[in-house]
């Protein structure tokens, strides 16, 4: 997998500074990647997609550390994210954290290749903890 140095030489003695990690927030709901972000708080930079062809143009664009992915999206739905992501080389390592309302069995989201398994709705606190697990892994 292609990853972007956590770090940068600086060349003047001073320690490198560690690059924020990047989450893109795939939901068709503005209010909910809103919340998402919020519950996340400064440390995180964010990309934002609000139907699957846009999350899959961001992931290409991008390379995130994280993607947060909800199942129902307008154009392609969140399994097929799923699939695509876990079929392209360059993006098939990044962890993914699903995050939907659908009544999916959390073993059948994490069969079909997500990392993680979050309902809606969520308590903020849960859903930090599943990604910072994810990305510090």
């Amino acid at each position: 997998m292609r990853r972007r140095s956590t770090s940068s030489a600086s060349g003047n003695g001073w320690p490198a500074m560690e690059r924020r990690k990047t989450i893109l927030i795939c939901d068709d709901e503005p209010a909910l990647r809103e919340l998402i972000r919020a519950s996340m708080g400064d440390g995180f930079e964010f990309a934002e997609a609000s139907d699957g062809i846009i999350a899959m143009e961001l992931a290409r664009e991008v390379t995130p550390d994280l993607v947060i992915l909800d199942l129902m999206l307008p154009r392609l739905s969140g399994l097929e994210v799923l699939a695509r992501l876990n079929d392209d080389e360059g993006l098939r390592d990044v962890p993914v954290l699903v995050i939907t309302a659908w009544n999916e069995t959390r073993e059948d989201v994490l069969a079909a290749g997500a990392d993680e398994f979050v309902t809606k709705p969520f308590d903020p606190d849960d859903l930090r903890s599943a990604v910072n697990r994810l990305v510090a892994a």
